[in-house]
């Protein structure tokens, strides 16, 4: 039986595919669930309702993870380099509420550091960063056909060109932290 405490971050960088490929490959992740965070309408929402951009609801995955391992910080640091936290609802090619740049925080020493970070790597960029702080109220767990989509597709169009790249830049930017 391990001792081990588990920690949780809930972050949304754009598309899910892009930001669980990107945490499946550091060290101390122990699961990446993609799914769905921060709407208005009540209930389980579905794919098809989150990408009419009328729920209110982002695309976001639950990062488990080792503190003994990796840190908050560090998950944040991570986050906010492979992404651009500067673009409002919107990532590349993919527009609209469900891609904003967020940061769901779980406790309130999660905002401080998610606080911390941000204006940290604001110093990085030449335009604001426009990522949302907010307290996680409900994560639902997107459809099965979601889950580990990279590593289930990674010869699909939007893989190749999208996410592929963003891996490069993060084993470029971050080497030190790669499983």
């Amino acid at each position: 039986m391990s001792n081990k405490i588990l920690k949780m971050a809930t972050v949304g960088g754009g598309c899910f595919w892009c930001t669980e490929a990107v945490f499946q490959e550091i060290k101390g992740v122990e699961k990446v669930v993609s799914g769905y965070s921060g709407g208005t309408v009540p209930g389980h929402p579905t794919y098809r309702e989150i990408c009419s951009g009328l729920t209110g609801h982002a695309e976001v995955v639950q990062i488990t993870f080792d503190p003994n391992v990796i840190s908050y910080e560090e998950i944040l640091v991570i986050f906010m380099t492979t992404h651009d936290p500067t673009t409002l609802n919107r990532q590349g090619a993919d527009r609209g509420t469900q891609y904003r740049s967020v940061i769901f925080y779980h406790d309130n020493t999660q905002k401080v550091i998610a606080e911390n970070v941000v204006k940290e790597v604001a110093k990085y960029y030449e335009d604001a960063i426009v990522t949302e702080i907010a307290p996680l109220d409900v994560f639902y767990e997107a459809e099965k056909e979601h889950q580990d989509y990279y590593r289930n597709n990674q010869n699909q169009g939007y893989c190749s060109f999208v996410i592929t790249p963003k891996l490069a830049k993060l084993r470029k930017l971050h080497a030190d932290k790669l499983k």
